[in-house]
């Protein structure tokens, strides 16, 4: 037995990969210690590798036919019981913002809200997409034309150094919302570490969901080591970002020219609190494919 008087020494939790709805740790048993803004060790974040990406990939292929295939109004009712669990979670979330980045708890409250908030708005707009990105097409001759909007497949969300449980709503749930499957990747590398705790958190909240295993994947490696194999993956159908370093996001856009992989990195984005841009269902829109269906008319 320890001595009455022996100063406990706490346990740091390794903050594991979140892959098709289990918590694996990486292949590559490689770990980076994340410091609190006190310069505290507070856990170890896995560093996944190109095999945990492929393994995630294969994942969320597999799931996304059947989550596309599920009523836009299903989706929505999904979306808004992830809302639940970040409510429920609220506190924690906003505890290791103050704790992990620094800032006061005003501001923590005030992101995690949104960030709920976000998540609520995009469960209203999943059975709105059609009406906005699709529609009758006018065309001279006895046709009736639709464009509707149909699921990309699976995409890749690259997270910034910046607000990252903001960051990962604001781009995740548009790419979900319409039928993707999505493999979010939080960086660990350098100071961005500090990025896996509130990831892992969020994939807790996602695995107590009604989100399905494989819908949504999180990753916590080294962007840069990751990006070009993301870039050149060709299951992978498109890559969401915004706010990346420049050589993470030259990375992405050139590794991808070669397969054609769509790559939308929101260059010229507002920040991710400018509710009017990030609540809008052109969000979306980078993360659909519009395809138009002419069906003979009785009309002559």
């Amino acid at each position: 037995m320890s001595p009455a008087n022996a100063t406990r020494v706490e346990v740091a939790k390794t903050l594991k990969l979140y892959v098709n709805g289990a918590f694996p740790r990486s292949e590559s048993g490689r770990t980076v210690p994340v410091l609190d803004a006190k310069k505290r060790l507070v856990a170890h974040a896995s560093h996944a590798s190109r095999k945990d990406l492929r393994d995630a990939v294969e994942a969320a292929n597999a799931a996304q036919p059947k989550w596309a295939a599920a009523t836009a109004y299903n989706r929505g009712q999904v979306l808004y019981r992830l809302a639940e669990m970040l409510e429920a979670r609220r506190a924690e979330f906003a505890s290791l913002i103050v704790s992990i980045e620094g800032r006061t708890k005003g501001e923590a409250a005030k992101e995690v809200d949104r960030a709920i908030d976000r998540c609520v708005c995009f469960a209203g707009w999943t059975d709105k997409i059609a009406a906005v990105l699709g529609g009758k097409q006018p065309v001279a001759g006895p046709y009736f034309v639709f464009t509707m909007p149909e699921p990309m497949g699976t995409v890749a969300v690259m997270v910034p150094d910046e607000r990252p449980l903001l960051a990962t709503v604001s781009l995740l749930l548009p790419v979900i919302a319409a039928g993707n499957s999505a493999i979010v990747v939080a960086p660990v590398a350098g100071k961005p570490a500090a990025n896996a705790p509130l990831a892992i958190a969020f994939a807790e909240a996602v695995a107590t969901s009604d989100v399905p295993a494989g819908i949504i994947n999180i990753l916590t490696g080294a962007r840069a080591e990751l990006a070009p194999w993301i870039a050149s993956h060709r299951d992978l159908a498109g890559v969401a970002g915004a706010r990346l370093p420049a050589a993470d996001a030259k990375a992405l856009e050139l590794g991808a020219a070669e397969n054609l992989k769509r790559v939308h990195l929101f260059h010229d984005a507002p920040p991710f609190d400018d509710d009017a841009f990030w609540h809008s269902p052109f969000a979306i829109q980078p993360f659909v494919d519009l395809k138009t269906v002419w069906h003979p008319s009785a009309l002559q």
